[in-house]
């Protein structure tokens, strides 16, 4: 069976990958990645379908949970571990889950995907529930450990997506929201954290930046809920407040000081001409959305 998986196919114009000059080795990988984009943009239509679906279910109390096994799994976890950091949500709104558990992160546990009954076992202790979203994550879109967590899923009733690098996989079959980005036979052949992994972390950045748009955590392309920790990210805060408002900087350092350091709350400050109590209830009444904030009477 493996050895009919499009993953595991040997790329016909890598066969002396090991005969080949640096240069021209690395000049056929660049030309291989190439086509990965291509790949992705076909599943636009199905990534559309699962973003809006996890944004629901996001809207209305539940999680995103991304699981799978060895390098499916770390990229899950790397998409989920970015979200707090990028649009200030809490750690549990997107979380990440990995076949063998956080040593699975740094260390080969390549055994544990084999077992069909820990993904459930993974999801429960996790505390996930109908009201969450499962992605599950698998370049061959059979791994074992992936497709017992989904079948959990579905028994509770929640929303399942799959992402595979394999047409009609058997992860696809499962979910309610397939994702099949197929980039082909691997330079190394059977290495899937090389054009698979790549074509995964594509439609993660895709999904998550996706999910957090609609549900109001960016206002125009700007990361207005990023929240200033350190020099860099207090520059950025100015920055973004600046461009927003079309205000100065000087005028931006003000009003993220006298907003409680909230750059949401300095734009619509600024932009309503309201107190800083005002601009924190109008972005309550509007989930945190700067743009329906806005729209509200003063």
């Amino acid at each position: 069976m493996l050895e009919r998986l499009l993953t595991e196919q040997p790329h016909p114009a890598a066969t002396r990958l090991d005969q080949l000059a640096t240069g021209d080795l690395i000049r056929l990988m660049n030309e291989a990645d190439a086509e990965i984009a291509a790949a992705v943009a076909r599943e636009i239509p199905q990534i559309a379908r699962a973003i809006d679906a996890v944004a629901e279910v996001l809207k209305n109390g539940g999680s995103l949970v991304y699981i799978g096994a060895g390098t499916s799994g770390r990229l899950g976890v790397l998409d989920a571990s970015e979200c707090p950091p990028t649009f200030n949500v809490p750690p549990a709104l997107v979380r990440g889950l990995i076949a063998g558990g956080d040593r699975a992160l740094t260390q080969s546990v390549e055994a544990a995907e084999d077992d069909p009954a820990a993904g459930g076992r993974d999801l429960d202790a996790a505390g996930f529930t109908s009201k969450d979203a499962l992605i599950g994550i698998s370049a061959s879109g059979r791994t074992p450990y992936v497709l017992g967590a989904i079948r959990r899923a579905r028994e509770l009733g929640s929303v399942t997506g799959g992402i595979s690098c394999t047409p009609d996989s058997e992860l696809s079959r499962l979910v309610d929201f397939p994702i099949e980005p197929a980039p082909g036979p691997e330079i190394l052949t059977g290495s899937t954290r090389l054009r698979a992994g790549t074509a995964t972390k594509m439609v993660l950045n895709m999904i998550s930046t996706g999910v957090m748009i609609r549900l109001g955590h960016v206002y125009g392309n700007l990361m207005v809920n990023v929240q200033p920790t350190n020099k860099k990210l207090e520059d950025r805060a100015r920055r973004i407040i600046a461009q927003a408002a079309n205000v100065s900087y000087e005028r931006a350092t003000a009003l993220l000081d006298s907003a409680g350091r909230s750059v949401r709350t300095a734009i619509v400050m600024e932009k309503r001409g309201v107190s800083r109590e005002r601009a924190e209830q109008m972005l309550a009444a509007a989930r945190g959305n700067i743009g329906k904030a806005l729209e509200m009477n003063g």
